[in-house]
């Protein structure tokens, strides 16, 4: 525990929390103990000092009733030489005070003070004097210090106005504010108080401090800046900034650790022109860049302070060491050892010595490993933050740097839509690092941004414009990564070299697989030496290069003849390790499995790419096989859809089972939005079951049965759901019955289709998957929704978005939240439609997905429809409509979205007319590839289209034929319910379906052959 006497008494844990002594004498018997922490007061001493002249009548019985409640606060025994607190001198503040100021270290011991000593026991008659001395020591180490603020010394003065040293201080620190004339009143002030008060004249030395400010020479002077000269801005640190500044309050030796590159010098430069001490000149910054020799260390420090000696101060380290330990411990000092790393235990020598010989020192030294002595606090400086997609990347420390560099070189240079992609590619590729930043904005003097993107591929060749006044290792990217592989051992040059094959790290198992057994050790020296990064990632220490530095080890892995083994090693390992977690993707480990694939991804798809470069067609076929399903569930679409393309122009070295499956997968992504064509599909189908891939590839249970569904052949889709039915895999089983839903509900047995729905959701959720369970909950909702029951619909939505969330799937996220945000414009919530809306909308810019964003724009134009903003609707309408350039897949789903949603803001504006050939638009796009469900909505919104004409048996007609083609009217839209209370409800038609689309076709003035 630690006492405080200095202010108010108290006693703290060695946490600092306060602890309660007791009453006011307790308080008197605690602070006169603390006087003599660890030593005997004898009882007389204890009486007379607490009670005076006035002790009680059993004064031994009231002083041992006190000890026994101080007992049950502090240590507290009774001895031959009387009452000893248990406490040591360094725990009691008053002796810390002492011993810091006598140390010189004034502003640690002033710190301690909490207000004035002893302020709550000055009743005791110990207290007085005692106060009245510390009160004195207090006043001297403020003089001592000499360097208060002109308010402090203010405050100092009004309270001491006869102490002629303090006076004088203030004087010189209003001439040196310029304040002359206040400093000339300050000593007329005390001169007429000595004469009035004591009698006397001022003291010689106050009188030469009055003559010097009449002479003017108390000015303000210029303070020594002995840190290098910033030319540049400071940009993108100012988090390290705050962190270095407050270790330093707490620290006497902080290490700047980080990779060539990252701005450590700058940083440092920054932190101690910041500092308190650069204004008292008294900051010295000590490059050890140049120094080849541990000896020659003292003499680069000394002639960072412009000393001179005798002889060769090279070559005398202790003299040297003795004079620069009289310098720095002249007062608190700050010194910046700048480069450590090529002399790293030099300098840790070098530095303990001169911390322990200067007790008033701090240290901040900048290396590319830790100095590793004690009391050394580390702070880990990376690259700057870089944009992940994210559209608004102004706020980035990387792109914020880079651009103060450019407009510095290039004026007129700015963040707009046609340099933000090529900026954000120029951050992301050079990792953000400040020194390759800066290189790359230099380059702009010559060369366009989007011609400096192009050669990223080419960096030691393009980032060589570096300034001609930075060391030569500074000046191109090439010589600050050489700078610290020179620094390498043997063991770290082999496996640094060799981890060039993982562009997006690994953990120690994959390393050990492809590099070689026993690679921690070295691992954790690369790590040391900062060519290496480590994160942890769900409790699991993962390793990895910067860009830079991994482009420099791959030329240095194939200049040593090693590239094609480890290459080679490292695809198989990835091989392996897709194919042993790949079948997770579909059970209850799924998430696990998910959390596997996303930190190897980078790694699976560099795998791939040469596998599919190098026409290894077997290696290929095997990781897109162990891949695929993971980027389906995800929604990587397109690049699943790229992958599958090129692995099947190895079609002739894969067996026939793999280019079935392949091809299948191909044709039904290709299906979205188009058809397939019914011949080609039925092949493929075939050649899978014949094949025998309808027993390797459990995802064939969903995707033959949808083929074949899309391709219109309902008879081929059956047959290929009762196959996988008949599985003995659970989660086929599971998936045959999401198909079959499919296609009973476009036969209107909405009964069936919803028994498959719920069996296929109890089959994966048995199985733990996660998404076949989000993607029934959301099919569930809308079938729910058609009932009437919008509650309901919703709360399954929020039971699909949930497990979405879960999977951390982008695409189907998103779905689910603008399905949510439309059911709650049906329902009237236009408030939680449009939360659910925005809570879509940050999601997709956070993921930075043009496709998502596309789909966002058609639910919010929705929602502003269903808030009579038709305006606003309009506005969306368009600008949903010039989207379709950019995802250029979604073209024709896209032209029948803006005709529906252009059809419902004419409406809304009483224009039916003018809203009739937009529906027909629908109406052909739904008929044209059977889709009897979307068919069903625009036949509804055809009718509304005919209500609103005051056609009204032709609406009746036509909720008719909606009702007969989905097998029930959307009463979850609200326009529908209201046309069905002003018309009635329909008869059932018993027609067959071919020719209720028939009728459909025929009253939207479309063809009918």
């Amino acid at each position: 525990m630690r006492v405080v006497l200095l202010g108010p008494t108290t006693v703290e844990t060695e946490a600092g929390t306060p602890v309660d002594i007791g009453g006011a004498r307790v308080r008197m018997l605690l602070a006169r103990l603390a006087l003599d922490p660890g030593r005997p007061v004898p009882t007389t001493t204890l009486i007379d000092d607490l009670w005076g002249e006035q002790p009680p009548a059993d004064a031994v019985n009231a002083l041992q009733s006190l000890v026994s409640r101080l007992r049950k606060v502090c240590p507290v025994a009774l001895e031959p030489g009387g009452y000893r607190l248990g406490v040591a001198t360094e725990d009691v503040d008053v002796f810390r005070f002492e011993r810091l100021r006598a140390a010189g270290r004034l502003d640690e011991a002033l710190a301690l003070w909490r207000g004035d000593a002893l302020a709550d026991v000055r009743e005791a008659p110990f207290a007085g004097p005692t106060a009245a001395r510390l009160e004195e020591a207090r006043l001297s180490a403020e003089e001592d210090r000499g360097e208060l603020d002109v308010a402090a010394l203010t405050a100092l003065h009004e309270k001491h106005p006869l102490r002629e040293r303090l006076a004088g201080l203030l004087m010189r620190a209003l001439c040196a504010q310029g304040r002359q004339s206040d400093a000339l009143h300050v000593y007329a002030e005390v001169r007429g108080r000595l004469a009035d008060e004591l009698g006397v004249d001022p003291s010689q030395e106050l009188q030469d401090v009055h003559l010097a400010a009449l002479r003017g020479e108390l000015g303000p002077r210029p303070v020594a800046d002995r840190l290098p000269v910033r030319l540049t801005s400071f940009v993108g640190r100012e988090d390290e900034l705050a962190e270095i500044s407050g270790l330093l309050g707490q620290a006497r030796l902080v290490t700047l650790v980080g990779p060539g590159g990252a701005g450590k010098t700058r940083l440092a430069t920054e932190v101690a022109a910041r500092h308190p001490l650069h204004g008292k000149g008294r900051v010295w910054f000590a490059a050890l860049a140049g120094v080849r020799e541990a000896e020659d260390l003292p003499g680069v420090v000394l002639k960072a302070f412009e000393l001179r000696m005798g002889g060769d101060p090279m070559r005398r380290p202790n003299e040297g060491m003795d004079r620069i330990a009289e310098v720095l411990g002249a007062g608190e000092s700050l010194l910046v050892l700048d480069n450590c790393e090529h002399l790293i235990g030099a300098s840790a020598e070098f530095t303990t010595q001169l911390l322990r010989r200067v007790p008033n020192l701090r240290v901040v030294a900048t290396s590319r490993e830790p100095l590793a002595i004690d009391g050394e606090s580390l702070c880990q400086i990376g690259p700057l933050a870089v944009p992940n997609g994210q559209a608004d990347v102004a706020g980035f420390g990387s792109v914020r740097l880079f651009l103060d560099r450019a407009e510095a070189v290039k004026p007129g240079f700015r963040l707009d839509e046609s340099t933000v992609d090529d900026v954000r590619m120029v951050c992301r590729r050079l990792d953000g690092m400040p020194l390759a930043l800066e290189l790359a904005a230099a380059r702009l003097r010559s060369m366009t941004i989007r011609q400096i993107t192009q050669r990223l591929d080419d960096r030691f060749r393009l980032l060589t414009s570096g300034s001609r006044t930075a060391l030569p290792r500074q000046r191109t990217l090439r010589a600050v990564v050489e700078w610290s592989w020179d620094l390498l051992t043997e063991d770290e040059l082999v496996l640094a070299r060799r981890l060039a094959v993982f562009p997006a790290g690994a953990d120690l198992a994959a390393i050990e697989a492809v590099c070689g057994e026993d690679a921690l050790y070295v691992l954790a020296s690369l790590v040391e030496k900062s060519i290496v990064d480590v994160i942890e990632l769900d409790g699991e220490a993962r390793y990895r290069m910067l860009e830079t530095i991994r482009v420099y080890a791959d030329e240095q892995l194939d200049a040593s003849g090693e590239k094609r083994e480890f290459i080679g090693r490292f695809r198989r390992y990835y091989r392996d390790l897709t194919v042993r977690w790949e079948p997770f993707v579909r059970t209850g480990r799924q998430i696990e499995a998910i959390k596997v694939y996303q930190a190897e991804q980078d790694n699976v798809v560099a795998a791939l790419r040469g596998a599919i470069d190098d026409r290894d067609a077997g290696l290929a076929a095997d990781l897109l096989g162990g891949v695929f399903w993971y980027w389906l569930i995800k929604g990587d679409n397109e690049r699943s859809e790229r992958a599958v393309r090129e692995v099947l122009t190895l079609s002739d070295d894969l067996p026939a089972d793999v280019v079935a499956t392949f091809r299948a997968m191909r044709m039904i992504m290709s299906a979205i939005p188009g058809l397939p064509e019914p011949m080609e599909a039925s092949q493929v189908i075939e050649d899978c079951v014949n094949t025998g891939a309808t027993q390797k590839y459990p995802s064939l249970a969903i995707a033959l049965p949808m083929l074949a569904f899309l391709s219109q052949n309902k008879e081929l889709a059956r047959r290929e759901v009762h196959r996988a039915v008949a599985s003995e895999d659970a989660w086929a089983r599971a998936g045959a019955d999401w198909a079959m839903s499919f296609i009973l509900s476009d036969e209107g047995d909405l009964s069936g289709a919803e028994q498959a729905r719920d069996r296929a959701y109890d089959q994966f959720t048995a199985v733990g998957d996660r998404w076949g369970s989000a993607m029934t909950l959301g099919m569930k909702a809308a079938f729910i929704s058609h009932t009437g029951d919008n509650l309901a619909a919703i709360a399954l939505y929020q039971q699909g978005l949930e497990v979405a969330r879960e999977l951390g799937s982008a695409e189907d996220t998103v779905q689910q939240r603008w399905r949510l945000a439309v059911e709650y414009a049906r329902l009237g919530d236009n408030e939680a439609a449009a939360r659910e809306v925005a809570e879509a909308e940050q999601y997709a810019h956070d993921a930075g997905n043009d496709q998502l964003n596309l789909m966002i724009g058609y639910a919010k134009a929705e929602v502003m429809l269903r808030s009579n903003r038709t305006a606003e609707a309009r506005e969306l309408s368009a600008r949903f409509r010039e989207a379709t350039t950019i995802a250029a897949a979604l073209t024709p789903f896209v032209t029948e979205w803006s005709a529906i949603l252009d059809a419902r803001i004419l409406l809304a504006d009483n224009l039916p007319d003018e809203a009739e050939p937009f529906v027909a638009i629908a109406v052909g796009t739904t008929s044209e590839r059977s889709d009897m469900p979307d068919l069903a909505a625009v036949t509804e919104l055809l009718a509304r289209v005919r209500h609103a004409q005051g056609r009204t048996e032709a609406a009746t007609g036509l909720l008719a034929l909606a009702q007969l083609i989905r097998g029930r009217l959307d009463m979850g839209d609200p326009d529908v319910r209201r046309m069905v209370a002003e018309l009635g409800e329909p008869e059932p038609l018993t027609i067959p379906k071919a020719e209720a689309l028939h009728q459909v076709r025929e009253e939207a003035g479309l063809s009918t052959g």
